[in-house]
């Protein structure tokens, strides 16, 4: 059975599985579905038509994921939009902020106040740190890591298949150190490094690693004088 305090504000058509722990003061919105073995923390918000702890699928040309656990855990102060979707074996921390369609795939975790925002994607196995900004419209490919205070611009694009799928290649996207501000429309090739407070400018393709506190533009992405 659910464990559900008094305290918790359900709305209309709310539908919680077997096994989901529930914290005090939460509020869930209208058609939310909460599946099996999540667990919320206090006063989490979540908003209507959201779908929390999906299960993933694959099939023979995808590959399979080793779970760190069954549990998507939500932590306390969490806000959660409409119509997002997250998926098991993720973990959000405190006073994090989703906004609305967003989607965070399995074997995530999002550090304390963070904020993903609208129609966002972070794709599995991916770490993000805390106060990161990921904004509206953000692809963030699976196996990439933002380290603390990270930015992330508006459609931004990001991949993690150097290849293609053209032949085997150990998946791996960008690692984005501490304080990193990366302008919208942005592109990071697989497995670049970008220095802790560098700045990437709107539009730029980075194609190779960038160095700590330096701006760099362009196609590819060069540093420039500041």
């Amino acid at each position: 059975m659910s464990s559900i305090p008094e305290s918790v504000k359900l709305e209309n058509h709310v539908v919680i599985e077997e096994g989901v722990t529930i914290g005090e003061n939460v509020v869930i919105g209208h058609h939310t579905t909460i599946l099996q073995g999540t667990i919320i923390g206090d006063d989490v918000v979540i908003g209507n038509n959201c779908v929390l702890g999906i299960s993933p699928a694959v099939n023979k040309r995808m590959r399979k994921v080793s779970h760190r656990n069954i549990q998507l855990i939500i932590e306390s102060g969490t806000r959660i939009g409409n119509l997002v979707s997250i998926y098991s074996s993720t973990q959000i921390d405190n006073d994090v902020f989703i906004g609305d369609h967003a989607s965070i795939r399995e074997n995530v975790s999002i550090g304390e106040a963070t904020v993903v925002g609208r129609a966002a994607i972070v794709e599995l196995n991916s770490k993000i740190g805390k106060n990161c900004t990921i904004q509206t419209l953000a692809y963030v490919t699976g196996d990439t890591t933002l380290e603390d205070d990270v930015f992330i611009g508006p459609c931004v694009s990001m991949s993690n298949d150097k290849y293609m799928g053209i032949k085997p290649y150990s998946l791996k996207g960008a690692y984005i150190e501490k304080g990193a501000k990366i302008g919208n429309n942005a592109s990071l090739l697989p497995g670049i490094k970008i220095g802790r407070n560098t700045i990437v400018g709107a539009g730029s393709v980075v194609t190779k690693d960038l160095e700590e506190n330096i701006t760099a533009v362009g196609v590819p992405a060069r540093k420039i004088n500041s």
